[in-house]
């Protein structure tokens, strides 16, 4: 196993792969089972993607979640950067920015992880003549939905989708290759950049330097044109022109010049690329949409990045990718995969799913399970770096929400006790802050937390899914109990800070049912809570694999059921959002809870339509659900 060579006194080659920053890994008798995997992190405060969440930072000291992600693609497939060039996925590095999709639009995002993984290779071929060579389990945007190459199941839980022949992917279409940068080529831009007018731009002066072998010509020098341009010489000198003398203003790639024979050789070198134009009284445009923008400035790669001119822009649907096949290369390959701040990339032109949801990384090995609760990664510099960060004159003391993504209070906690100096980090730099947990260490902290309420907005939430301890440890193994979390409210409370409580998650047909729902917001009344949120069960990525190997395992009679709820994705469906939201209000009302609160989190308010038979699942419908969730499974 990879894992050993992470022992104290385990040789340091053997460390694991895409695991920065490994000062050591250990394992304790307090702990077992559990190996604790102690790094040096660069960063702690972390900005929150997509902009969807009530919180835009997070800090996670710890990493106790892994998924072991299958979506991955072959090395030398370009992915769309955000300064509209392209790089190989094999090349592309964490920090990078990339073109992502957000509200059907694109947007720069970061590379948040980059990992390898040998797998059995297909290849997708589009009628545009689009080839992608992934993973079987890679997923693809189409116009109905995330799709998978290749059919097979999620964890014996369900046929998960597939593309078939005929099927319309999402995207721009394939990217053109690079030119050749040769003598042709470098003459070219030479040409184009000098006649158009050389700016100031240090990296264009750099190119055109470097092209005439140090010494940049004069326009003087330039005395006739070629006699028969090609290919080459006209990608170079469109580039060259661009960077003198091009725009990207409003998304539209414009090249102008006032020397009529310079204008005339740009028309006839696009006319020759068979470059999609139309000419104005500003210019040369080029047309044909967004596939022909990128098209134009990959054949011909200016040094002037522009990508703004897809920043912004919607993502196109109505495009010539439909899937024509998808074969088998009978071979394993090494494949390589990126996780982004949206949660996709583009490939190729094709709008591509990555690694997300739990922040997981398959380089680790670890998967969404058992791996979760017993292979924990502790930023140990965690108070160290966090300081450092707050007292950055761009930090804007926005709101930093804890407990986002793996609990700050979970066990290890106890071990390491990195909150009491994230607590006083936060306060001190007048950053106001939430905390949503399960773990009972928090009451260890009470007292700094009021200190910190004096000073700042303090929140904190505890999450409290049920109450039946069997139920619970099966679903939450390792966890304070309902009962211990219940008091830990009280101590909140009784320390004078606020504590809503997230019942989070509710599971359909297992926890759902009025006589639980009832009960559980009794005891939380009663322990004194001043808000309660409540939240239907959440599957995304990670999580879905690992709940369904539970639920077939425990409850077969459900898994139909699941099957229909959570058909279009990780949301359940729209009606059964109504049906409990119905269901909770009046329960709600009865225990002196936060009915208005706990409307805007259980899904669609106002509609109380639907009433699903007691005791049973009830059946999808097509309603879809956009509105992000938050849960602790």
């Amino acid at each position: 196993m990879r894992w050993d060579g992470q022992k104290d006194g385990a040789d340091r080659q053997q460390a694991l792969p895409g695991l920065p920053g490994l000062v050591r890994s250990v394992r304790t008798p307090d702990f077992a089972d559990v190996v604790f995997h102690e790094v040096r992190a660069k960063s702690v405060l972390n900005k929150v993607p997509g902009g969807r969440l009530p919180f835009g930072w997070t800090v996670n000291p710890y990493r106790g979640c892994t998924h072991a992600c299958t979506y991955c693609l072959a090395g030398d497939t370009p992915v769309l950067l955000a300064d509209g060039r392209t790089k190989p996925i094999a090349e592309l590095s964490v920090g990078e920015e990339v073109f992502g999709t957000h509200e059907g639009r694109f947007v720069a995002t970061r590379v948040q992880a980059h990992w390898t993984t040998v797998k059995p290779a297909y290849r997708l071929t589009l009628e545009d003549g689009t080839q992608v060579v992934a993973s079987g389990s890679h997923r693809f945007l189409t116009d109905t939905g995330w799709k998978h190459l290749t059919p097979g199941r999620c964890a014996d839980f369900e046929e998960r989708p597939f593309l078939v022949k005929g099927a319309r992917l999402v995207g721009t279409g394939r990217f053109a290759a690079p030119p050749t940068v040769n003598d042709e080529y470098r003459r070219g831009y030479l040409w184009g950049v000098v006649r158009g007018g050389l700016p100031g731009d240090p990296d264009v002066l750099a190119r055109a330097q470097e092209y005439a072998a140090g010494e940049i010509p004069r326009e003087g020098d330039l005395i006739e044109w070629p006699t028969v341009p090609g290919d080459d010489w006209s990608k170079g000198f469109l580039a060259g022109l661009f960077d003198a003398r091009g725009s990207a203003t409003g998304g539209e790639l414009v090249v102008s010049s006032s020397d009529s024979v310079v204008f005339e050789a740009a028309v006839l070198a696009l006319m020759r690329l068979k470059i999609l134009h139309v000419v104005e009284v500003r210019g040369v445009r080029i047309i044909g949409g967004l596939a022909e923008k990128l098209r134009f400035l990959h054949l011909t790669n200016p040094v002037v990045a522009r990508g703004n001119a897809v920043e912004g822009m919607e993502v196109p649907r109505q495009t010539q990718l439909a899937v024509v096949s998808v074969e088998a290369l009978g071979v394993s390959r090494t494949l390589y995969d990126i996780s982004t701040g949206t949660g996709d990339f583009v490939a190729n032109g094709l709008v591509s799913h990555n690694c997300f949801a739990r922040k997981t990384h398959t380089y680790l090995d670890l998967d969404a399970g058992r791996d979760f609760d017993t292979q924990v990664v502790v930023k140990v510099n965690a108070v160290e770096v966090l300081t450092t960060q707050l007292k950055s004159r761009r930090w804007q003391r926005e709101h930093v929400a804890m407990g986002t993504n793996t609990d700050p209070y979970q066990r290890a906690e106890g071990r390491y006790a990195l909150m009491p100096g994230i607590i006083k980090a936060l306060a001190d730099s007048d950053t106001p802050f939430s905390i949503l947990t399960k773990g009972t260490v928090l009451s260890r902290d009470l007292s700094l937390l009021r200190a910190a309420a004096s000073q700042v907005s303090v929140g904190i939430g505890v999450s409290i899914a049920l109450l039946d301890r069997e139920l619970q440890a099966g679903l939450e193994p390792g966890t304070p109990s309902p009962q211990a979390r219940l008091e830990l409210v009280r101590k909140i409370r009784e320390a004078g800070l606020p504590c809503g409580v997230f019942v989070a998650p509710v599971l359909p047909g297992l926890t759902d049912s009025v006589e639980r729902l009832d009960a559980l917001l009794a005891e939380i009344a009663a322990a004194g809570a001043s808000g309660v949120t409540v939240l239907p069960l959440h599957l995304r990525p990670g999580a879905r694999e690992w709940f369904a190997r539970w639920l077939v395992r425990e409850r077969p009679d459900l898994a139909d059921g699941y099957r229909k709820l959570y058909a279009r994705g990780s949301y359940v469906d729209a009606r059964y959002r109504r049906w409990l939201s119905a269901r909770i209000q009046p329960l709600l009302r009865r225990h002196g809870l936060d009915v208005k609160r706990s409307l805007d989190t259980v899904g669609v308010p106002g509609d109380e339509d639907g009433v699903w038979p007691e005791g049973s699942l009830p059946a999808a419908s097509d309603a879809r659900v956009d509105q992000e969730q938050l849960t602790l499974l």
